[in-house]
């Protein structure tokens, strides 16, 4: 059997050819960790997903929000400042929307510094509002990742 050699002195653009891997070579597949920050979408949206979810009406210790969320999501570090802050803003949020202070309530607890959602009908679609916003940014930001090329790509 013959195999056609390729002229390996001829580019063709858009063509990167590939030969089988060699044997015992590691998984490429890797990701490292992510550190999740302030003001980063895709961190807002696994914070607001957890925060949709904790019972209403009573605190809840930050350390233990930012716990649960080490724990759901496994390559991710989330510090409770970082919760601290996206707290402080879906308050400030809350404040705009309904002009008081009583949606979400940041307070220090003799454990350390808590929340407290409301227990009404109102908090449910209201915060499923603030996810979407949220998940949209990040489709917003992804879409600008993909038409730079990736980051650190010139524009």
């Amino acid at each position: 059997m013959t195999h056609a050699r390729r002229d390996r002195s001829a580019v063709q653009p858009g063509s990167v050819p590939l030969r089988p891997a060699p044997p015992g070579l590691p998984n490429p597949n890797l990701q490292p960790p992510i550190i999740a920050e302030s003001g980063d979408p895709f961190a807002l949206v696994r914070i607001l997903e957890l925060i949709a979810r904790v019972e209403r009406g009573g605190p809840i210790r930050i350390d233990d929000i930012a716990g649960a969320l080490n724990g759901a999501y496994l390559d991710w570090a989330f510090a409770p400042s970082v919760v601290t802050d996206a707290l402080v803003a879906l308050q400030a949020n809350w404040l705009s929307d309904y002009r008081n202070g009583s949606g979400i309530v940041l307070a220090d607890g003799p454990y350390g510094a808590t929340v407290t959602i409301e227990d009404s009908s109102r908090v449910d679609p209201w915060i499923v509002r603030q996810a979407l916003r949220a998940a949209g940014a990040c489709q917003e930001a992804l879409l600008a990742f993909s038409r730079r090329s990736g980051v650190g790509f010139d524009d």
